[in-house]
């Protein structure tokens, strides 16, 4: 079975117990911790992964690490461990932050552009893509890129709103070939 769908499986079932409980936010607090640790402490990966070192030392250090997050966190991740899957915790809480985010009517958005946009650019951008789309409120990340020579690209998802300057140079450049045909 692919990591994805695995995955997508792990990050249901914590969706639902976190419902359950109703602790989604502290869940999904934990678990963006969690996500970052495993993101940027290779150590801990090596140590997880090496067949070497028995599972039970490996849950005990999850355990000391993880001291002070809902048992729910800590659970999953000694599960993981017995599993062989700890490779896929990153992915499994970007799906449960998706789903949290999907039932708050909440959007992720990455907005590429050729500066920093100001607090009031991104306010008007959260406005308009939350009408657009549907949802309640639209996060925004600002992604500087330079080589964007005007406008912005914005991803919501797998959509993709193109409006920069070498993409209309692009259409117009179509345009002009097939208008010559």
């Amino acid at each position: 079975m692919s990591n994805s769908v695995v995955a997508k499986r792990y990050a249901d079932a914590l969706f639902q117990l976190g419902k359950e409980k109703n602790s989604l936010d502290q869940l999904v607090a934990d678990f963006l911790v969690v996500r970052q640790i495993f993101t940027n402490d290779q150590k801990l990966n090596v140590f997880l992964k090496h067949p070497k070192i028995d599972n039970e030392k490996k849950k005990q250090l999850l355990t000391h690490v993880f001291k002070g997050t809902d048992q729910v966190v800590v659970n999953t991740l000694k599960l993981l461990v017995d599993r062989h899957r700890t490779s896929t915790i990153p992915s499994i809480v970007d799906h449960l932050v998706a789903l949290v985010n999907d039932a708050k009517g909440i959007a992720d958005a990455t907005v590429y552009s050729i500066r920093e946009l100001s607090t009031d650019e991104k306010e008007q951008l959260q406005t308009s893509f939350a009408k657009r789309l549907g949802k309640t409120s639209v996060q925004i990340t600002n992604v500087v890129d330079p080589k964007i020579l005007g406008g912005m690209k914005i991803r919501v998802g797998n959509t993709i709103y193109d409006g920069t300057v070498s993409n209309k140079l692009n259409r117009i450049s179509r345009s002009i070939v097939s208008a010559n045909k």
